[in-house]
């Protein structure tokens, strides 16, 4: 239990133990016994993966004995890629669990495998043997280009197996055609059950306290409907352009790269009725009615319900930021900001709009749901107290810091005399005022490789909610191809086209700042 204290005010709200797992493990499942990263000397495995599997180490959970065995293209000795991974957990890691960095380095072998060839992965399989794996965690932390062939070559040796897992990241492919061209060749190797498409956004503590918050407080639950809530907003602005990632980028733009992968599954979090269970099937089948009940956006809405943008050169701060054409090296018609007013039709949420935003070399970097809750029916308030009068909000933030901060109104300390005054208050579920279970903030992927090491699936992405969304997204690309309209042009630095403004202004709302609590 939280305890929300902001001078005189005091609430108790229901949320889940930091550093405790919410979603129950999959019992039945036998654990892992080795882990075997492909990709091991990318950015996503240096950045992420060794400081989570450090951490985890740290604090106990890798099974005993574990072997961490990571492939990669470069030549190098086990001693060599070991110092590669200790130079890249640095001194954070070496501070946060003093004495796991060397537990940790001790279980990692090194291969280097090239994966489109079939020799590289036999001799991957005899590693595997000599390390005692028998029901390995296959990592793929690769291009996605290269799912298929690493899952065809391990099934070719003999691989996938008995207890055998494998972890695929997002996008699964760039549209609907290609996801199911992926989705078909990996299941060729391995059962659904098997698989475990990662979304790491589902793996932070708050996106998980989303789901204590809505389902263990009688207090938001019969509120979460369309009689209480005005709107919802989605919004990840990142204040960083493409760069050099323009080749992979402009195959897939802000649709594909950010609404198709954690925009949607964020929505179907906040929109999904209550599922039975917390099992895997469960939750996920609720999250699947959400998207079966977006509505289609066809040529003739497109117009009037999505903003496409694309970042131009511009001077902020005394710098000077180039546009994604120049960074690309010509001319482009790839989105890098999006807009979309959406909505569910449903009994719950008939009426109520979800608007979503991200775009790239936006001012503020910041990931959220904002939640506004409609204004009281009747103001018994008068004058200057019914101008201070504001609709309840709900913020629940992901990224800089985590947060879940709940606005309400309060009367306002002094004295006047013209009487009460009122004020927004925020009512905040930080870390910093949840004194009972203190802990630091984990890497998302601390949660989810812990549960794929134990099969448990429910914060993982089932095959069908992939297709849904691909389904959502690449009408929404159709219909602005037919449309012929173009990404409109905004300055680097700014909040995207004007067009996005009267998406929400045209309907009496406005967008919340990312950077303002």
């Amino acid at each position: 239990m939280t305890v929300l204290d902001a001078g005189a005010s005091r609430l108790e709200v229901h949320g889940s133990k930091v550093g405790h797992q919410l979603i129950p493990a999959q019992s039945s499942a036998a654990e892992s016994d080795g882990l075997v990263l492909f990709g091991g000397t990318g950015d996503l495995a240096l950045r992420m993966l060794f400081a989570s599997l450090c951490f985890l180490e740290a604090d106990g959970l890798l099974p005993d004995g574990m072997p961490v065995l990571a492939t990669g293209r470069s030549i190098m000795d086990e001693q060599a890629f070991r110092a590669l991974v200790r130079d890249a957990l640095g001194k954070r890691a070496s501070d946060a669990a003093p004495g796991a960095v060397d537990r940790l380095t001790s279980r990692i072998s090194y291969l280097a495998t090239d994966v489109t060839h079939p020799n590289d992965i036999k001799a991957l399989g005899s590693r595997m043997a000599e390390l005692g794996i028998d029901r390995p965690l296959f990592y793929l932390s690769v291009s996605p280009s290269l799912c298929s062939p690493i899952c065809a070559g391990l099934l070719a040796a003999g691989l996938t197996g008995g207890g055998a897992r494998v972890v695929m990241e997002k996008p699964i492919g760039k549209d609907l055609a290609s996801s199911r061209v992926i989705n078909d060749q990996v299941r060729a190797a391995f059962s659904e059950e098997q698989i475990f498409r990662i979304d790491h956004y589902l793996g932070k503590g708050t996106v998980q306290n989303l789901i204590a918050l809505r389902f263990a407080n009688t207090l938001f639950e019969p509120l979460w409907n369309n009689l209480t809530i005005d709107h919802v907003q989605i919004t990840i602005a990142e204040t960083q352009g493409v760069g050099d990632r323009w080749p992979y980028y402009d195959e897939y733009g802000a649709m594909g790269d950010m609404v198709q992968n954690h925009m949607m599954q964020l929505m179907c979090l906040v929109a999904m009725e209550p599922p039975s269970d917390l099992a895997p099937d469960s939750v996920r089948n609720e999250k699947v009615k959400v998207l079966r009940s977006l509505r289609p956006i066809g040529r003739a809405d497109v117009a009037r319900t999505v903003v496409r943008g694309q970042y131009t050169r511009s001077r902020v701060g005394g710098e000077t930021l180039a546009g994604y054409a120049e960074e690309r090296g010509e001319d482009s018609d790839t989105e890098t900001f999006v807009a979309i007013r959406s909505h569910i039709d449903n009994w719950r949420w008939a009426g109520v709009p979800f608007f979503l935003r991200t775009g790239k070399r936006l001012p503020g970097r910041g990931t959220e749901i904002f939640i506004q809750f409609k204004d009281v029916p009747h103001s018994i308030f008068q004058g200057e107290m019914k101008a201070d009068m504001q609709p309840n909000q709900l913020l629940i933030r992901l990224q800089p810091e985590e947060d879940i901060v709940l606005r309400l109104m309060n009367q306002a300390p002094g004295l006047s005399l013209e009487g009460m005054r009122l004020e927004s208050l925020p009512l905040s579920l930080s870390l910093k005022t949840n004194t009972k279970h203190p802990a630091r903030r984990r890497i998302a992927y601390e949660r989810l490789i812990l549960d794929a090491l134990h099969g448990n699936s429910t914060l993982f992405v089932r095959r069908d909610e992939i297709e849904k969304a691909w389904e959502w997204v690449d009408s929404i690309s159709a219909a602005t191809r037919d449309a012929g309209a173009a990404p409109k042009p905004y300055a680097a630095g700014s909040w995207g086209p004007g067009g996005a403004f009267a998406l929400t202004e045209r309907e009496g709302r406005v967008w919340h700042d990312p950077t303002d609590l």
